[in-house]
C-alpha cells in the first residue's frame, strides 16, 4: 500500500480490525520511509449476476424496495424491512462467493419474508416463482397453513421453494 504522505510504495500493517459486522477491515499502517501512520479501509464487494448476464453491486436498498412493494398496505414497519434486508445480505455473504446469481438473492428473501408477513410473502413468491394459476396459490397457502400448524404443535415443515420460473428484479 502506497504511503499517502511520501508516496513510498510499501507500508507495514500495525493493526487490523473488523468493522461494520465484519463487512469492512480497517488497517492501521506505518510507512518505513517517513515513519507516518495512516488508516486504510478494505471492503469485500459483493456482485449480483442478473439473468441477462449483467453484473452489478449488491444493493440492500433494492432488496428493501422489492420487499416494501410486497408489504404495501400491510402492517410492516420500515425497521422490520431494513432488518430483513440485513438478514438477506448476511445470508448471501455467508456463501463466501464474490458473485451471486440474482436467483439466489431471491431465494434468500423468501424465508425471512415468510416469517415477517405471510401475505407479503405470498405476493413476493407469486412473482418470484411465477405463479400461473390459482392452484399454485392454493398450494402455497396450504404449505403456509401446514407450517403454521406445525409451529403450533412444535413440528417443523419448511416451505420448499419451487425451482424455475422467473425471478423478480432484485
Amino acid at each position: 500500500m502506497r504511503c499517502p504522505y511520501c508516496r513510498h510504495a510499501d507500508s507495514r500493517v500495525v493493526d487490523s480490525r473488523e468493522a461494520d459486522d465484519g463487512q469492512l477491515i480497517r488497517r492501521r499502517r506505518s510507512c518505513p520511509e517517513c515513519g507516518k501512520r495512516f488508516t486504510t479501509v478494505e471492503e469485500a464487494v459483493l456482485a449480483v449476476v442478473k439473468r441477462s448476464g449483467v453484473t452489478e453491486p449488491f444493493s440492500r436498498a433494492k432488496i428493501m424496495s422489492g420487499v416494501r412493494k410486497a408489504c404495501q398496505g400491510r402492517p410492516v414497519d420500515e425497521d422490520s424491512i431494513a432488518l430483513l434486508a440485513q438478514k438477506v445480505e448476511e445470508t448471501v455473504r455467508a456463501k463466501g462467493a464474490a458473485e451471486v446469481p440474482s436467483h439466489e438473492v431471491g431465494l434468500a428473501i423468501l424465508p425471512p419474508l415468510r416469517e415477517l408477513d405471510q401475505v407479503a410473502y405470498l405476493r413476493f413468491a407469486s412473482v418470484y416463482k411465477s405463479f400461473d394459476s390459482l392452484d399454485e396459490f392454493e398450494k402455497e397457502i396450504s404449505a403456509l397453513r401446514e407450517a403454521a400448524t406445525a409451529r403450533e404443535t412444535g413440528v417443523r415443515h419448511p416451505v420448499t421453494p419451487r425451482s424455475g420460473g422467473r425471478a423478480p428484479r432484485v
